[in-house]
C-alpha cells in the first residue's frame, strides 16, 4: 500500500512539473521566430522600423528597440498594441492584428500591475522577445 502511494505521489508531481513547464513565461527565442515570420518585413530584422516593407509607410514602423520607458518595459501597452486593442478604431494605421497569436494555451503573464493575466502563449512569446531587445 505504501509503495502504490508513492508511485501516485510522483506520478502527480511529474504531472504537475508538465502543467508549470507549458504554462511558463516563454523564452525570448520563442518569440524570436513570431517575429521573423510575422514583424521584421516592416520592423526590421533587427527591430529598428527599417524592414524592407517599411519605405513609404506612412506611419513609419516603430523602432521597437526603444519601447521602455524611464527603464520600463510597458508590457501592458505592447501586448494591447500587437493583438490590436490599443489601435481599433483609429485611422492611419497599417499594422495589422494578428488574430493568429490569440490562439492556443494560455501562460500567465504580469503585465506590471502585480497581476498574472492568462495570455496566449504565442502573444507572451513575442512580449518576451520584444522586451528582450530593449536598448532604451
Amino acid at each position: 500500500m505504501k509503495q502504490a502511494w508513492i508511485v501516485a505521489a510522483m506520478t502527480g508531481a511529474g504531472a504537475l512539473a508538465a502543467c508549470m513547464d507549458t504554462a511558463s513565461m516563454p523564452e525570448a527565442g520563442e518569440g524570436r521566430a513570431l517575429y521573423v515570420e510575422n514583424c521584421a518585413q516592416c520592423h526590421g530584422p533587427t527591430g529598428r522600423g527599417d524592414g524592407p516593407w517599411a519605405k513609404g509607410m506612412n506611419p513609419a514602423p516603430s523602432d521597437l528597440t526603444q519601447l521602455s520607458e524611464n527603464g520600463a518595459f510597458p508590457r501592458a501597452q505592447v501586448l494591447s498594441t500587437i493583438d490590436g486593442y490599443h489601435r481599433a478604431q483609429l485611422p492611419g494605421q497599417q499594422m495589422p492584428e494578428f488574430g493568429a497569436l490569440l490562439q492556443g494555451d494560455t501562460v500567465p503573464v504580469d503585465t506590471g500591475d502585480g497581476v498574472m493575466t492568462p495570455t496566449p502563449r504565442p502573444l507572451a512569446a513575442l512580449l518576451s522577445y520584444l522586451e528582450s531587445i530593449q536598448e532604451g
